[in-house]
């Protein structure tokens, strides 16, 4: 595994980008070493699991959790939000997932399998289906001299079809969003290139919504005579689940002309009583090009009748009308095929594409009906598949030439290593295949929570949503809360940089949470103890659960009561600057500003001695969950100065002087209690309980002057924390955490004694956080420490990517022995600041704000 150039003779595909060289790349043949299961499974010692069960909130401990995990998944009949007996497994197979930003995902495995599926809001089904593939006929002088599955597969269905490709003769390249799959015929002089591509493109909000994917086959023919190539592309009416048998559905082949052009395929009505789709294959038929299509065929058979219709004469019988409707038991399947002639030495090129209409659906409590943003470009009918597969066979190369012109400046860039490029680009999966939902507002009726009193002072709100809509992903995979504010913290500069609309969208969501309450008493895993679920002026920690009603109900994570938690007002506060500084969204600073001084007031709580610095409270109450802090810490002591720093600029651009006066002051008071309490002389101490670990050296204890790089208040009079001891705390991050853990060739473990073993008081000290590794680097980077912030997060690609075979399913974390937790995870989005850090040394980021002498009208 790992970056290399295209292999297999042909190169057309990506001739001259470079494209291949920088992204992800395995031959078909490759099998990874397995790693030891997750917490909780397989074959990690008993004392691990038991450490995990009783202190990470992922695996909560106790009765209390299991009572809960008994009513929930076994009489409610419902899926755990965190689910500590049921980890999802680990499967090294995922590839480029298809499709757009929230209108579900299909993800296509890197030997060919459709395999992980997300077509319900922030529901999984992780199977391949059997059925879903590409096959190749070769025709020469009328007779079919090649005819073969694109796949290393060999099923027990469809045993009539010539299953077992070699994988030795493929190659598979990634770069989100777009894939490429090379396979060289064994004996036949022909090469296929089939690119991938799906809509994901920055600053579009229109045609990133769509759920499309183009399968472009580009086939060259390297012998001195012509040869007809056809490629069929089969598809299982459903995604592989009961609801495949649960009868009712049905197919109908369908065409549409324009301009000259004709798309044709089948349409694939899959009809359950919550959230129905349809899929759509279809092939543009043009000049030299003929699409054929068989209405249905069943998947669970031998297949004969398929094969035998393609080995005939390369083309399917393309019968008229539709099929019958599926009795209860029975499944169906469908096939297009595209079909031309290639001449001698010459390359030709065939065009698919699959697209997927679920255009009204709900989420698990089934109270509200909700549209999703591509319904405002194709309509809520449910009869936008063939539009949708026509729209993306026209389009496909505008796409590809808006993805070039986004990604060459990377991937051209000689002085940043091949495996950066594939990480920066790969690691955006997650912004479409992390249960994400782009949802459109209703104009008719406002929801509930937008109802308010309060939410009237936020005069931009309803034109943002009503314009750009509403966005939400999970925190992971298998920890299903969505927006999670604490780790969406570090994941929001992928979004702030390349959808900068729906990261404010998010925010004025956020805003609306802070503004109104629940007082739903709810009893809360972990303590026992009952509380509100939501107070007035406090952030969440997430606004909801898909299984439930997220908006609408906020706060699905019941581990721990997170009102007292100490991070999450400030990581809104230091995010509202940021979003700021990089948009020049003046509107959006004036509507924020009330929110920042009611979540500020509200956080001067937990400043117990009024010396300027908050303290913790020994429990449970911030991001690193399990890994307890009490008094002053390094991590949430500097989230808070740098949020008090943010706030005396946001002041002074809106001429609020006696705001900016007085945060000014708490700002002096902080800086030398925070110097005081945890400088030691070479970092800042984890906490200054005087505790046996509160010396552990944190690898994320710099995270308050990350955010302030960011938003380019770090230098000379504007720095908060001395140059030279944050210079000093980074490079004994490197030395100890980095390059002291594991070889330095894993990251930087999140916590390190002194004497260079690893902080082992809780699991989370011990593990290693991908996402805070990128933001680790990030701060290197923005301090001159390029080469060790590179090296830093190299381990962690390395680990995953290549070590691990954790493609497209990036963990929260793992440790050195190779145990992970939560596959498929939001916070590795924080590699773009990494991108952010290296833009502004180079001079391209974007200019700081108006001046305080042109300030923002108040």
């Amino acid at each position: 595994p790992g970056p290399g150039p295209l292999m297999g003779g042909y190169q057309g595909a990506a001739r001259g980008r470079g494209v291949a060289a920088a992204g992800w790349r395995l031959c078909l043949a490759h099998r990874f070493p397995q790693p030891r299961r997750p917490y909780g499974a397989g074959d990690v010692p008993l004392r691990d699991v038991l450490r995990h069960v009783a202190l990470l909130p992922a695996c909560p401990g106790g009765s209390g959790y299991f009572r809960w995990w008994y009513k929930k998944t076994c009489i409610e009949k419902k899926s755990a939000f965190i689910d500590l007996l049921c980890a999802v497994p680990l499967q090294q197979i995922y590839g480029c997932p298809l499709g757009g930003i929230g209108g579900g995902t299909i993800t296509r495995g890197w030997r060919g399998e459709f395999c992980r599926w997300q077509l319900n809001p922030g529901k999984y089904h992780y199977g391949t289906v059997i059925a879903d593939q590409f096959t190749v006929c070769l025709r020469r002088k009328g007779q079919t001299v090649y005819q073969q599955v694109l796949s290393v597969e060999k099923p027990s269905k469809l045993q009539s079809w010539n299953w077992g490709y070699c994988g030795h003769y493929a190659f598979y390249h990634a770069l989100y969003p777009r894939a490429w799959m090379v396979y060289e015929l064994p004996g036949q002089n022909v090469v296929l290139t089939c690119r991938q591509v799906s809509p994901v493109i920055p600053h579009d909000y229109k045609d990133s919504s769509l759920p499309v994917a183009v399968f472009v086959w580009e086939v060259e023919n390297g012998n001195e005579e012509p040869v007809e190539v056809s490629i069929m592309f089969s598809m299982q009416n459903g995604t592989g689940t009961k609801a495949d048998k649960s009868g009712g559905h049905w197919n109908e082949p369908f065409a549409l002309q324009e301009g000259g052009e004709r798309v044709a395929g089948v349409l694939l009505h899959h009809c359950t009583p919550t959230n129905p789709f349809t899929f759509a294959v279809a092939a543009r038929e043009k000049a030299g090009t003929v699409v054929t299509h068989l209405t249905a065929f069943d998947p669970a058979g031998s297949g004969r009748d398929v094969w035998q219709d393609l080995l005939q004469d390369g083309k399917l019988e393309s019968p008229s009308g539709e099929s019958s409707v599926t009795a209860k038991g029975e499944e169906t399947a469908a096939a297009v095929c595209a079909t031309c002639t290639v001449p001698a030495r010459g390359h030709r090129t065939l065009e698919l594409a699959l697209a997927w209409d679920m255009p009204r659906v709900h989420f698990g409590s089934k109270e509200k009906l909700h549209l999703r943003r591509y319904t405002r470009f194709f309509g809520s009918n449910g009869d936008a598949a063939p539009a949708l597969a026509r729209y993306a066979l026209a389009h496909y190369e505008e796409w590809e030439r808006k993805i070039d012109a986004w990604q060459n400046p990377v991937l051209e860039n000689s002085q940043l290593p091949s495996w950066y490029k594939s990480a920066l680009f790969n690691e955006l999966y997650f912004m479409t295949d992390g249960g994400t939902v782009w949802l459109e507002l209703p104009h008719d009726c406002l929801p509930q929570e937008l109802q308010t009193p309060g939410v009237a002072s936020l005069s931009h709100l309803l034109p943002v949503l009503r314009e750009y809509g509403r966005f939400a992903y999970l925190e992971g995979q298998e920890y299903r809360m969505y927006n999670t504010y604490d780790v969406h913290f570090y994941a929001s500069f992928a979004l702030v940089m390349l959808w900068p609309k729906l990261q404010i969208s998010l925010q004025y969501d956020i805003a609306v949470t802070v503004i109104n309450e629940d007082v739903e008493p709810r009893q809360y895993l972990m303590s026992g103890q009952t509380a509100q679920v939501k107070l007035k002026n406090v952030v969440p920690h997430d606004i909801g659960d898909p299984d439930d009603e997220p908006w609408q109900r906020v706060n699905a994570y019941l581990i721990h009561d997170t009102a007292n938690w100490k991070d999450l007002n400030l990581k809104f506060v230091l995010q509202v600057y940021r979003d700021y500084y990089l948009t020049h969204d003046a509107p959006y600073l004036r509507d924020m500003w009330s929110v920042c001084q009611a979540v500020m007031e509200s956080e001067l709580r937990f400043d117990t001695d009024n010396d300027g610095l908050i303290e913790n409270g020994g429990f449970a109450d911030q991001t690193y969950d399990a890994w307890v802090v009490n008094g002053a810490s390094a991590y949430c002591g500097g989230l808070w100065l740098a949020a008090v720093r943010v706030m005396c600029e946001m002041a002074e651009v809106l001429e609020d002087k006696e705001t900016q006066q007085k945060y000014c002051g708490i700002l002096q008071k902080g800086k030398g209690a925070f110097e005081r309490l945890l400088w030691n002389g070479k970092y800042y101490n984890y906490d200054s309980s005087g505790s046996d670990t509160s010396s552990s050296i944190m690898s994320d204890q710099c995270a308050g002057q990350w955010f302030l790089g960011a938003c380019g208040l770090d230098q000379g009079e504007l720095e908060v924390f001395p140059k030279s001891h944050v210079v000093s705390a980074l490079q004994t991050i490197f030395e100890k955490n980095v390059m002291g853990f594991a070889g330095g060739t894993m990251g930087a473990v999140n916590g390190m004694r002194p004497s260079g073993v690893p902080d082992t008081s809780s699991v989370q000290s011990s593990e290693v956080w991908i996402g805070v590794v990128y933001a680790l680097a990030a701060t290197m980077i923005q301090e001159g420490m390029v080469e060790e912030g590179f090296h830093t997060a190299e381990g962690c690609y390395r680990t995953v990517w290549e070590q691990l075979g954790m493609a497209f399913q990036t963990p929260e974390a793992y440790c050195e022995k190779k145990v992970y937790r939560s596959l498929a995870y939001m916070r590795p989005l924080s590699i773009w600041s990494m991108q952010l850090a290296l833009e502004s040394r180079a001079g391209r980021a974007p200019h700081a704000p108006p001046a305080p002498s042109s300030p923002v009208p108040a």
